[in-house]
Order: structure tokens, then sequence, then C-alpha cells
């Protein structure tokens, strides 16, 4: 028997629709690496399976993941500046970079208005992240 635990806050990742597959999984990973590591709350204890072998922690709660428009994303990231919520970013020009460094320059190269964004999370109070994802839909 499962039971559904209905949590606080939200995570969620908006990926924008034109992304390749591989592009939409390795925006996914690298944007809730950056949550992780500014909300240890977020993390779970370590897995164990049957025979003793340890794995490592992961969210203790769902990451749910949404598509939309280059504009969806824009009004997204907006909406979340505005409310101070936590947030983490991908450019289209980190597909391009090679590394952690190369990867915060090419960031730090553009200004937040043009910022070619392909991907946002956040985490945050749930109506808070609704109202940031409004006009996005489920990633299918």
């Amino acid at each position: 028997m499962t039971t559904s635990t209905r949590f606080d806050t939200k995570i969620a990742v908006l990926l924008r629709e034109d992304l390749e597959t591989w592009q939409r999984l390795n925006v996914t990973a690298f944007l809730v690496s950056g949550l992780s590591t500014q909300f240890p709350e977020l993390i779970g204890e370590p897995y164990e399976d049957a025979d003793g072998v340890p794995y490592l922690p992961m969210f203790r709660q769902p990451v749910l993941v949404f598509q939309g428009s280059k504009e969806i994303l824009g009004t997204a990231h907006t909406r979340a500046l505005t409310r101070a919520l936590p947030r983490a970013v991908f450019t289209g020009d980190l597909f391009a970079t090679g590394h952690d460094e190369a990867n915060r320059a090419a960031v730090r190269a553009v200004g937040t208005r043009d910022l070619d964004l392909v991907g946002l999370a956040v985490h945050g109070p749930r109506n808070a992240v609704d109202k940031v994802l409004k006009g996005a839909r489920m990633h299918p």
C-alpha cells in the first residue's frame, strides 16, 4: 500500500519546447543540481538495497517537468525574479561550453532580459511556483 504526501513546496523545471530530447535531459539534470546544492532539506536519506549496497540520497519530493514556448519561459523567468524564488537557469549558450567556468562566463556575459533561456528550475511554495509556471504545460 502506498501513501501520497502533499508537500508545501514544489520543485519544477520548465523547458523550452523546441529542445532535442538529449538537450531536455541534459538541461533538467543541470538545473536540478543547482537546487539540490542550496536546499539540503530537499534531500532525503541514502538508499540501500536488500543486499546492503548503498546508494546516494535523492530529492525527497517529486520534480515536476513542464514545457513551453520561448515566450512562456521568459515570462516565467520574470515572475520567478519578481517573486524572489530560488532559481537556476540554463541558456542556449551553455550547449557550446565545455566546463563550469565557461558556463558561468556565458551567463555572466548576457543581460537578464537578453538571456537565451532554454530551461528554468524553481523551488518555493506551491502556489508561488504555480503562478510562475502559468501558461506552461506538463512535459509529455
